[in-house]
């Protein structure tokens, strides 16, 4: 199988969907890889490294014009028009980006989204989004260490004692996890919410307070258990009862890290204006729901702001600050995909519709969009 690597051209993502060490797997089951010139450049992979284990280094158009594309980001209008009717793509393409599933449909393409990949046992090492999540979560604790200008851990001093800095999690998916465990290595005191009460355990055991609302309904206890790994939307009444909880953390805290996203929807807003206000001066929020609308009523997405006297980091696309680990990480996703639909030595992809996980990623085939 000839295989096409391009450089992502999305704006600000540096990620790669293969290193040199995927690179290195695909070539020994047989396949040929065509890597753009630069395409892992800002993932600490250069072009030598490619060339080391056999792939050919090419420009834009040879590398989109193969019978199977891999990306990280949905490929643009301009990138569509490179490749041939009838190939394939692996990437990261939006489930929920229904007028680019119709392009690329338009286009002939066989497209695969490695998103949608159900949230099983078998499909773990598949899950794109927990690898990066999982960078998210630490890069969004880095990002608050440097922006809050005081320390984290408590320091006892011949000038006197330094605070442990109040670090609150909202939300406790993978990137809420990690950003608990990242931020008591640094020493904070941390608190965390989430609508699951199933994730209560997991937040205690790396050291953290379970800011706990109880639920007063059936409804509300049904929705918090929530669906496929996913949080569910809550009823109002509970929500009344968690913001005014949280509220009451947050006006205290000196980090909110929020990472609240239920996928195809707008992000909840739990942290409001007035929230805001309510935080001390020079509080840090790092808002990592950001791209879909955020978590804080005024976060910007893609940018840093001072509102209240509270830094509000907006930032879009965390995993691509970690390029290299980001990189490796999905390259690996991308790899075991490859292995339900690229048997070793095969000339074609296959689309094996009995796998639950190939049907389930499976967006376009023939000219049509499969699933929306």
């Amino acid at each position: 199988m000839l295989i096409g690597v391009p450089l992502e051209t999305a704006a600000s993502d540096t990620r790669v969907a293969v290193t040199p060490e995927t690179a290195k797997k695909l070539m020994a089951q047989g396949h040929q890889l065509f890597v753009q010139a630069g395409a892992g450049l800002k993932a600490s992979a250069p072009d030598a490294a490619y060339a080391a284990v056999g792939a050919e280094i090419v420009d834009a158009k040879a590398a989109f014009g193969r019978d199977l594309v891999l990306k990280v980001r949905s490929p643009s209008v301009e990138e569509i028009a490179l490749m041939k009717r009838g190939a394939t793509v692996v990437g990261m393409l939006n489930p929920f980006d229904h007028e680019g599933l119709e392009r690329l449909a338009a286009a002939g393409l066989t497209s695969f989204a490695l998103e949608a990949a159900p949230r099983t046992t078998r499909a773990q090492s598949m899950d794109v989004l927990s690898s990066q999540a999982n960078i998210a979560g630490y890069k969004a604790v880095i990002i608050a260490a440097d922006r809050y200008q005081k320390f984290f851990p408590m320091l006892m001093t011949a000038a006197g004692t330094v605070k442990a800095a109040r670090v609150v999690i909202l939300g406790v998916g993978v990137a809420g996890l990690q950003a608990i465990a990242t931020a008591k290595r640094l020493g904070a005191v941390i608190e965390a919410s989430d609508v699951r009460p199933s994730v209560k355990e997991q937040v205690e055991s790396l050291g953290a307070k379970f800011i706990d609302v109880p639920y007063e309904t059936a409804e509300e206890k049904e929705a918090a258990e929530g669906v496929g790994g996913y949080a569910r939307p809550m009823p109002e009444s509970w929500l009344a009862r968690q913001r005014a909880e949280v509220a009451k953390r947050v006006a205290a805290a000196d980090v909110v890290i929020s990472t609240a996203l239920i996928p195809g929807r707008p992000a909840p807003k739990l942290v409001s204006a007035e929230m805001v206000q309510s935080m001390k001066p020079g509080s840090v929020i790092v808002d990592l729901a950001a791209a879909n609308g955020g978590n804080c009523a005024l976060t910007q997405p893609g940018q840093t702001v001072l509102q209240h006297g509270v830094t509000i980091v907006g930032e879009m696309n965390l995993p691509a600050l970690v390029a290299a680990d980001a990189s490796a990480l999905y390259a690996r996703n991308v790899l075991d995909f490859l292995k339900l639909i690229l048997p070793k030595d095969a000339a074609a992809v296959h689309v094996p519709l009995d796998d639950d996980i190939v049907a389930a990623c499976l967006m376009t085939q023939g000219g049509r969009v499969k699933r929306s």
